[in-house]
């Protein structure tokens, strides 16, 4: 789901205006990354907690990350960015952030700084992203076939841990040894998660589901459960929107007659119309499972993290 990106050219002018009274240059970093083999650590900035934790994970000691969004009562898809975090981008070595129009405002925060980190689009990594047309402008955000929440696709996670180790390497050669070291221990981590996916489907293979948006849909697969949502309802609180009411109808007729096994709501986006389903799933006895699109407060480990989400949906459909 893409950020609404009103308010950034105007954080952005505003810290232009401050960089030029106070250091004479636009393009000046407002925090210098450390040097190759210096005691200082490596400034990695990420759009979210989430990404955030992944590169904590491989850069240990060594690097310093900030996340620009990492409220877990947060909607990320509100976010507006701030002159701070134009100053965070351009005293960067190393940026990570979703891409696939999730996050736009970063790619725009780094075209704006006047730096040059390394920059880590997920989804251009991942290769999940249908191929655009020959002369076309269409983004991966405009196909609707495209699930651009990465994090939840653990192939793509042990990828993005092999990219932050070698550009984080790049940056600072002396310890490059340890972030490949680190990247291979996390990408063991999640292997044993992709484990715990397969499980699932084990057990309940091709069991029916609904989600209320896309959010899970790389967990749902991989598990091998049997997304029924109507597209046009989960697709329509992606957006922000209200479904139609026939569209309402079909997805409160999941918890009827031959009702799904779980319901898997996404917290942070909780509206009218998804209580409404929530409600309609609590009236029918069928386990709910909340799942976020950032860490949850006093969580700051991706696998922590992502291992209790598979546990919930492994627990609700074995009924425990």
């Amino acid at each position: 789901m893409p950020f609404r990106r009103s308010g950034v050219l105007t954080a952005l002018a505003a810290f232009t205006a401050l960089s030029l009274a106070g250091c004479g240059s636009g393009n000046t970093p407002a925090a210098p990354s450390a040097t190759p083999g210096s005691d200082a650590p490596l400034n990695v900035v990420t759009s979210t907690n989430v990404y955030g934790s992944i590169a904590q994970a491989v850069g240990g000691d060594r690097v310093a990350v900030t996340s620009l969004i990492n409220d877990p009562a947060a909607d990320p898809h509100s976010y507006e960015s701030t002159p701070g975090d134009a100053a965070k981008v351009a005293g960067a070595s190393l940026v990570l952030y979703n891409g696939g129009g999730y996050d736009d405002f970063m790619e725009r925060l780094v075209q704006s700084s006047g730096a040059k980190p390394s920059v880590i689009n997920v989804t251009q990594l991942s290769g999940l992203a249908p191929p655009e047309p020959a002369g076309s402008d269409t983004a991966p955000a405009d196909d609707p076939s495209f699930n651009e929440h990465l994090w939840y696709s653990l192939p793509t996670v042990q990828k993005v841990a092999d990219q932050i180790a070698s550009d984080l390497g790049t940056a600072d050669p002396t310890d490059a040894a340890r972030f490949t070291s680190n990247a291979q221990a996390f990408k063991g981590k999640v292997a044993d998660l992709i484990t715990k996916e397969q499980a699932i489907g084990t057990a309940h293979p091709g069991a029916r589901v609904a989600i209320t948006e896309p959010v899970p849909g790389y967990l749902v697969q991989a598990a091998g459960l049997t997304d029924v949502t109507p597209p046009a309802f989960s697709e329509a609180i992606e957006e922000d929107t209200d479904p139609p009411a026939a569209v309402l109808q079909q997805t409160l007729d999941l918890f009827t007659n031959n009702p799904v096994q779980l319901l898997i709501l996404n917290a942070q986006t909780e509206t009218p119309t998804t209580t409404q389903v929530e409600q309609a799933a609590q009236a029918a006895n069928v386990p709910v499972v909340k799942v976020t699109e950032t860490l949850p407060a006093g969580v700051n480990d991706y696998i922590t993290w992502m291992g209790s989400e598979i546990d919930a949906v492994a627990n609700a459909l074995n009924g425990s």
